[in-house]
C-alpha cells in the first residue's frame, strides 16, 4: 500500500471516529450515559453495528473515549486560562483556573455530568483515564507548589490524627509540598466541584442568584484554605 493511500485510510478513519464520537455526546444530552448504545449510535450514523465495532469495540471503550475527550478539554480550557495570567501572583493565578473549571462545565454541561456526574451504571473508568483526568488538579498543585517554594504558603492546621493521611497524601501527589497543604489541596479540589455541580446541576435554584461574584469569593477563599499568599 502506497503512502498516499495509507493517509487516507488514516484520514478517514480519524473523520469517522470524530463522527461517532459527536453523535455519542448528542445521545449523552439526549438520553444520559447509562442509556448510551453503540447500536443507536451506528443507526443514526447510517452505519452497520459490525462497522462501528471495528473503531469502539464495546459501549465501554466509547465511553472510556468520551470522558478522556471532556478531561482533556476541560485541563485544555484550565491551562489556557492559566497561561494568560502566569505572570501574576498565585492567588491570581489560582482563581483564574478555578473560575476556567467553571466556565467549561456551564458551556459543556452534559460533558461536565459524564465526567463529574452519577456513576455509569457497570462502567469503571481504565487507568487510561488518568493522564487527562490530572490535569487540573496538577494545575493547581503546581500552584501552590511555587507559592511555597516563593513567598511561603500561611500556616495551615492539621489535626494529629489526620497527619499520617495527610503525609501519605503528599508522598503520592506532591512530595515537595508540606503535610499541611496536601490536605488542604485535596479538600479544595473536593469543594472546587461541589460549587460547579451545585450550580450546574440546580442546586442553586433560588439560593444563589448573582452565581459569578459569589464563585469567584468562594474560589478565593479555597485559596485562602490552602494559605496562598
Amino acid at each position: 500500500m502506497t503512502s498516499t493511500a495509507r493517509g487516507a485510510r488514516a484520514r478517514a478513519r480519524t473523520e469517522v471516529t470524530a463522527a461517532i464520537k459527536e453523535e455519542a455526546r448528542r445521545q449523552l444530552a439526549a438520553e444520559g450515559a447509562a442509556r448510551l448504545s453503540l447500536r443507536a449510535v451506528a443507526r443514526e450514523l447510517g452505519m452497520v453495528s459490525s462497522a462501528l465495532y471495528r473503531y469502539f469495540p464495546s459501549r465501554d471503550d466509547l465511553l472510556t473515549a468520551l470522558i478522556i475527550d471532556a478531561y482533556d478539554s476541560l485541563g485544555e480550557a484550565a491551562e489556557s486560562a492559566h497561561a494568560a495570567v502566569a505572570q501574576e501572583g498565585a492567588r491570581q493565578r489560582w482563581v483564574a483556573v478555578c473560575t476556567a473549571v467553571r466556565r467549561w462545565a456551564l458551556a459543556h454541561p452534559h460533558e461536565y455530568a459524564l465526567i463529574y456526574g452519577s456513576p455509569v451504571p457497570g462502567y469503571h473508568a481504565p487507568q487510561t483515564t488518568v493522564p487527562a483526568a490530572a490535569r487540573v488538579g496538577l494545575l493547581l498543585i503546581g500552584i501552590v507548589r511555587d507559592a511555597h517554594r516563593g513567598p511561603g504558603l500561611a500556616d495551615l492546621p492539621l489535626p494529629a490524627d489526620l497527619r499520617p493521611e495527610a503525609e501519605r497524601l503528599v508522598a503520592d501527589l506532591a512530595p515537595d509540598l508540606p503535610p499541611e497543604a496536601g490536605a488542604a489541596l485535596v479538600a479544595a479540589w473536593a469543594q472546587l466541584y461541589g460549587l460547579v455541580g451545585f450550580e450546574l446541576f440546580g442546586q442553586f435554584h433560588r439560593v444563589v442568584e448573582d452565581r459569578e461574584p459569589f464563585f469567584r469569593h468562594a474560589a478565593a477563599r479555597l485559596a485562602d484554605q490552602v494559605g496562598l499568599p
